[in-house]
């Protein structure tokens, strides 16, 4: 059995404003890099056997401070292996576009309620983005074996759709999951079925989350004021 630990990326300036997608050019905030920091103090005591990571700056920048906690050695500081299918959403015309113009696209509608059946314009089908996500982790998950704990950096909704595929949770309902900046989940893969065994721990204090002033994925940063399904 292998355990798998996911972290989305830490915020930028435009995480909860704008969809950035796959845009280039937007590295982390210095919110972010905090997060950042405090990530890797987090995950100090850990020793990875494996660490993935989408190909976007903010994911990679999000790694920097965990690997300058690592001590040397292959399984203390293994290489970071790119993997195209954790990378971000293709929002297609969507991406670069502010949340709250885009809540009221009547596509809006369809990411909230059916994503399955989301075709972002001129970009991917979330379906197809959620299937390569988890493809991704079950394929490392299942090469790896006894106590190996491997590391994987990724997005708000690649995240979700993962988290979706271990519980046995159709994709429709993805958008019940919140993935914040900086969280860690952690799944088990083997034997008769995936274990969650933490979701979207950044940390915060009860009180905050309670207050709602941490955000979630991209797309459901909105979804109370735009009246789409939870």
């Amino acid at each position: 059995m292998s355990t798998l630990v996911l972290i989305r990326h830490a915020s930028t300036a435009e995480t909860g404003r704008s969809l950035s997608g796959r845009l280039p050019g937007i590295p982390l905030s210095e919110k972010g890099r905090e997060e950042a920091r405090i990530l890797a103090e987090r995950l100090s005591g850990v020793a990875f056997t494996r660490i993935a990571s989408s190909p976007i700056q903010r994911c990679l920048e999000t790694l920097e401070p965990i690997l300058r906690t690592r001590t040397t050695g292959v399984a203390a500081r293994p290489e970071v292996e790119i993997d195209e299918r954790l990378i971000e959403v293709d929002y297609g015309a969507w991406s670069g576009r502010e949340l709250k113009t885009l809540a009221k696209d009547p596509l809006w509608t369809t990411v909230q309620r059916q994503p399955s059946a989301m075709h972002f314009p001129k970009g991917e089908a979330l379906a197809a983005a959620a299937a390569r996500g988890v493809a991704a982790v079950r394929e490392r998950s299942a090469a790896l074996g006894g106590d190996d704990v491997w590391l994987a950096a990724s997005h708000g909704d690649v995240i979700k759709a993962i988290v979706a595929d271990a519980l046995g949770t159709p994709l429709d309902l993805f958008q019940r999951i919140s993935i914040d900046p900086a969280s860690i989940t952690v799944i088990r893969y083997g034997g008769e079925r995936p274990t969650v065994v933490r979701v979207n721990d950044s940390g915060t204090p009860l009180s905050t989350l309670l207050s709602g002033r941490r955000h979630g994925s991209l797309l459901d940063r909105i979804r109370g004021r735009s009246g789409g399904a939870r």
